[in-house]
């Protein structure tokens, strides 16, 4: 009695010590490699192994490769080297025969001992055997056996596997984690046949269970530790996520600050000039005889410099609005068809007289084929893109110098190149050239002058006809700038075309051509908006007048009483705002139905429709449906008088 209660505790004492050490660790390679040494140890036996279910190796090289028919003495050649932890998933999978492992950890009495490290019983004939045909279950079961030789008696493929790798007893218990078989824990009697007492297995299975919630433990670590090093990678990214978009603000409030102080300079300088010399004239006016006293020449002088000085700020300033207005995309291109060699031409002897003064030699060279010469786009804007251009060549280029103007056609795309002789670009400014509020550095700004917005301007208008721009720049040697514009869908084609289909398609009141339905007023000041909107209207049968501005339209609605007034709510002088306000409360012309065109999302006019009294309102670009659609549901025919 007390030799059998001094045995338990002895195992209880040994358990304990295994355990503990288990537990001391929450890495998995430590956790297997100490359980098979310390299990080893205790038990007194010849070889220790944990056979590990459906994993993948972290070190591709060193994968589970040997089979039954293999080589073992090769592959013990080297076996001190710690096996490589292993990835394994939660659940492992069967293969077509049976579930796929492999020994993974394993610990010997001596070297005399064969390993089996890294060994996998993928050889049909253990597949053949009853315990591989058994059903894994999700709970830990054992097989034990004392000698393989009566065991295993008619399996004799089977057996002879066991006998290459030195087994003559064996006791197995699988390893469950969280209900799924994760492995095998496995114990080896080379040398000769062994009775396991129950003690032993018993041993055996605690071990295991202490092992299965250490593995899961240690998955839970390591999940965590996964996790917590995601959200460490996800703060350090948003951290440089941060810490670049403060420098991108940064940088972008420095060049703002420059752009102003250049801008403010750029700006004063010709309006010093203007107050200068106009102060000066105003003053010898004031005096009887200074004016007599100031030659001719003189006060020519004077003058042109001040229409020179305004014209230069009024140029500063339109590229200011131009580029905001294409910015908040306000900005319509107006699509026409003109002839590239003419604008070429006009553009260049329109800067004779500059290039002239900076002694630049003009060159031409248009490459346009006769059928290629009329092209459909913005012509204001190309003029304007090409006339930026030849401005800044011949800024930046010195005297004696030339100035060469390319044009030619290609698959229907205009390209306009501008090269020049001047002082070039270095290749670290290139990328800041078509910056808004970004120039060159300070000693190009003192030199030549200008805000910096030009260029970006004309990239603007470029991409607006869904061109590009590329540049090509040699320090001291030149510049090459080329644009490419596509040639844009006329306007008034598919504007007639849309018209004829929207037109007819729509429940319209049947009318004679000659029976007019009623007279709209239009108060539009842009002319191809204007002209799209009157031939929506004159196709669907309505009479249309059309004012350009909104200071004499009161009147002209009073005496023509129409039946609708279509107005766009952002007019020169006198807005729609106020025009509609003051129709909706003056008697004569409350029943006249206002139709308001803005330029803003659907979305954000309703409580501003309602607060100029509109009936309706439309958006810009104008569509023939919507706008058929909004005058048919007024039911104008009933209100023709």
């Amino acid at each position: 009695m007390d030799k059998a209660l001094d045995q338990q505790l002895e195992q209880e004492r040994l358990l304990n010590q295994v355990t503990s050490q288990i537990r001391q660790s929450l890495e998995l390679s430590v956790i297997l490699s100490t359980t098979v040494k310390q299990l080893q140890k205790f038990l007194q036996v010849d070889r220790v192994l944990i056979y590990q279910f459906d994993f993948q190796w972290s070190i591709p090289s060193r994968e589970c490769s040997l089979e039954s028919g293999l080589d073992l003495e090769e592959q013990n050649r080297d076996t001190r080297l710690p096996p490589p932890l292993p990835k394994y998933s939660s659940q492992s999978k069967p293969s077509e025969k049976g579930y796929k492992g492999c020994v993974t950890y394993e610990a010997r009495s001596s070297e005399k001992i064969l390993s089996v490290l890294h060994l996998s019983e993928t050889d049909s004939c253990f597949f053949d055997t009853p315990e591989a045909q058994a059903k894994p279950q999700n709970s830990q079961t054992s097989l034990i056996i004392q000698d393989v030789d009566q065991a295993y008696v008619d399996f004799p493929c089977f057996l002879e596997f066991l006998h290459r790798i030195q087994v003559r007893s064996k006791v197995v218990f699988s390893i469950v984690v969280q209900d799924k078989l994760w492995g095998l824990l496995i114990a080896h009697q080379c040398s000769q046949a062994r009775s396991w007492t129950d003690d032993e297995t018993q041993f055996i299975a605690k071990v295991t269970e202490h092992l299965s919630i250490a593995i899961y433990q240690a998955q839970l670590h390591t999940q965590l530790q996964q996790q917590k090093y995601t959200l460490e990678q996800r703060v350090t990214e948003r951290t440089q996520a941060l810490h670049d978009a403060l420098l991108a603000a940064q940088s972008a409030n420095r060049a703002k600050s420059e752009f102003l102080a250049t801008m403010s300079h750029e700006l004063r300088t010709p309006l010093t000039c203007v107050i200068g010399i106009s102060a000066t004239l105003l003053r010898l006016y004031s005096e009887a005889a200074g004016i007599k006293q100031l030659p001719r020449k003189k006060q020519q002088e004077y003058l042109h410099k001040i229409h020179d000085s305004g014209e230069h700020l009024l140029e500063l300033i339109n590229d200011i609005l131009e580029l905001s207005e294409v910015e908040a995309g306000k900005t319509i291109l107006q699509i026409s068809e003109f002839s590239l060699t003419k604008l070429a031409q006009k553009t260049l002897y329109s800067f004779r007289e500059r290039a002239q003064e900076h002694n630049v030699l003009l060159i031409s060279d248009i490459q346009i084929k006769s059928d290629e010469d009329l092209f459909i786009a913005d012509q204001r804007r190309v003029k304007q893109i090409v006339s930026n251009l030849l401005s800044n060549a011949i800024k930046f280029t010195p005297e004696s110098g030339q100035v060469t103007l390319r044009v030619w056609v290609n698959r229907n795309t205009a390209i306009f190149q501008i090269q020049d002789t001047g002082i070039g670009i270095s290749e670290e400014q290139q990328p800041l050239l078509f910056e808004k509020f970004q120039q060159l550095d300070s000693s190009y700004r003192r030199q030549y002058g200008g805000t910096g917005l030009g260029l970006a301007l004309t990239k603007q208008l470029v991409e607006l006809h869904g061109g590009a721009i590329k540049l090509t720049s040699t320090e001291n040697v030149g510049s090459i700038f080329t644009v490419q514009i596509p040639a844009q869908p006329t306007l008034s084609q598919k504007s007639q075309q849309q018209v004829k289909d929207s037109a007819f398609k729509t429940s319209l009141p049947t009318t004679s051509r000659n029976n007019s339905l009623g007279r709209f007023i239009l108060i539009e000041n842009d002319e191809e908006i204007a002209t799209l909107i009157c031939e929506i209207l004159t196709a669907a049968g309505y009479q249309v007048v059309w004012l350009v501005e909104g200071l004499t339209a009161l009147g002209q609605i009073k005496l023509l009483q129409p039946i609708a007034v279509i107005v766009d709510m952002h007019l020169p002088g006198q807005d729609g705002y106020e025009i509609i306000h003051h129709l909706k409360n003056t008697k004569a012309t409350q029943q006249i139905k206002i139709l308001a065109i803005t330029t803003h999302p659907e979305s954000s006019l309703s409580e501003s429709v309602l607060a100029t009294e509109a009936d309706d309102f439309i958006t810009k670009p104008i569509q023939p449906n919507q706008l058929l659609n909004k005058i048919i549901s007024w039911n104008l025919d009933n209100l023709r008088g």
